[in-house]
């Protein structure tokens, strides 16, 4: 479908494309065997302004929106979902200033964010703050100019390799929720190290690390907003970001689906392509339809958010919600319709599989979404 795409929008969509298919396909396999982090491909990205997307222009972006970041990610996605959330979780790092950050704030950060010098990463789960991100445990105590940060965060995307960190910790630990305070981290900062580097199921190309804070020194000037705003930075920051995550997961499927077709127009069994079959038509049927639904939801909330549209919450779940479990299916039909080729490592069928997976676990897992989305219709029927 056109969507009515600007011809800026469109350009956009063919460079991530070109991006994809010439730089990121040929090599997919290998960051994904290897674990290693894409640095060529994510200067590539960098000088093509990508990076600038979603950060207005006078910090030194484009200033163009999340549609337009969202149609960059599919793109990047359907080559390789782990190296196309390397830029994906830097646009996750980078919202909370974009969105609540003073203008010192932003031009100290976002221009080296904006032309991809930096990457930024955001930090708020830990070992038992997960979907309950209420619950965290690492503190920040104002001592004279400075907070002094302790405790640690896991399963940070970009960890070790980012710059730049938006990092939630309790100020006030008897208000609960209104306790939690965020604050923009550098890395090389004296207590700021890094942990365990995860070893995954799937997007292996992406680093996912530790953050450890031992007596962490962070200037009172890198508090965003003020305390006690941490879990509305932290949410607000979600609800521009989901649209990114369902993007992500719109570009495996999409990928998985390309496979597929491919695969079945070239296999032969009982004289014939398989693609002949009415049993795999209707099954490439299914995933076209259902890759094409999630797409106009992801695309509508996006242009909501860009339009400013304030109360997004129960559209970015719904997206994210619908288009990762869509991709988890259409990417384990495709490993179905390759049949025991498509169990092997010699094809990227299991690959788009095992990468769609954690599409319905980060930045919320789909159950957190359906709890978002069922809380805002209630609140909707009640007024």
């Amino acid at each position: 479908m056109d969507y009515l795409m600007t011809d800026e929008q469109k350009m956009i969509r063919e460079l991530a494309r070109k991006i994809a298919v010439e730089k990121i396909k040929p090599v997919a396999a290998e960051f994904d065997k290897t674990e290693k982090f894409p640095w060529e491909i994510i200067k590539i990205i960098a000088e093509s302004d990508l990076f600038g997307l979603f950060i207005p222009e006078e910090y030194g972006g484009m200033s163009v929106g999340v549609f337009n970041l969202c149609l960059a990610t599919e793109e990047l996605s359907r080559a390789c979902g782990g190296i196309a959330v390397c830029y994906a979780a830097s646009a996750l790092g980078t919202f909370p200033i974009v969105l609540f950050g003073n203008d010192e704030q932003k031009r100290k950060y976002l221009p080296d964010l904006a032309k991809g010098k930096k990457l930024a990463a955001f930090g708020i789960t830990e070992p038992e703050a997960g979907s309950d991100a209420s619950g965290i445990k690492t503190t920040a105590k104002k001592v004279d100019d400075h907070y002094v940060l302790n405790g640690m965060k896991h399963f940070i995307t970009n960890g070790g390799d980012a710059d730049t960190y938006v990092v939630i910790a309790m100020t006030d630990k008897n208000k609960g929720a209104r306790g939690a305070s965020a604050f923009i981290l550098e890395k090389g900062m004296p207590g700021f190290t890094f942990g365990k580097k995860e070893d995954k199921l799937g997007i292996r190309a992406s680093s996912t690390s530790e953050l450890i804070f031992t007596d962490c020194k962070v200037p009172k000037e890198n508090l965003l907003s003020k305390e006690g705003m941490g879990f509305i930075v932290t949410m607000k920051t979600f609800d521009v970001s989901r649209p990114g995550v369902a993007a992500q997961a719109l570009g495996i499927a999409q990928g998985a689906l390309d496979v597929a077709v491919k695969y079945s127009r070239e296999r032969v069994q009982f004289g014939k392509s398989i693609s002949s079959f009415q049993g795999i038509q209707w099954m490439l049927a299914d995933m076209a339809t259902s890759i094409e639904a999630a797409r106009g939801l992801v695309y509508s909330c996006a242009r909501e958010i860009d339009a400013g549209v304030k109360d997004v919450a129960k559209d970015s779940a719904m997206a994210k919600l619908f288009a990762s479990d869509v991709a988890m299916k259409v990417a384990t039909d495709a490993v179905q319709i390759l049949g025991g080729y498509g169990y092997m490592k010699d094809y990227p069928a299991e690959k788009y599989m095992r990468d769609a997976k954690i599409t319905q676990i980060y930045e919320g897992t789909n159950q957190v979404q359906r709890n978002i989305i069922a809380l805002q219709l209630i609140k909707e029927m009640a007024k």
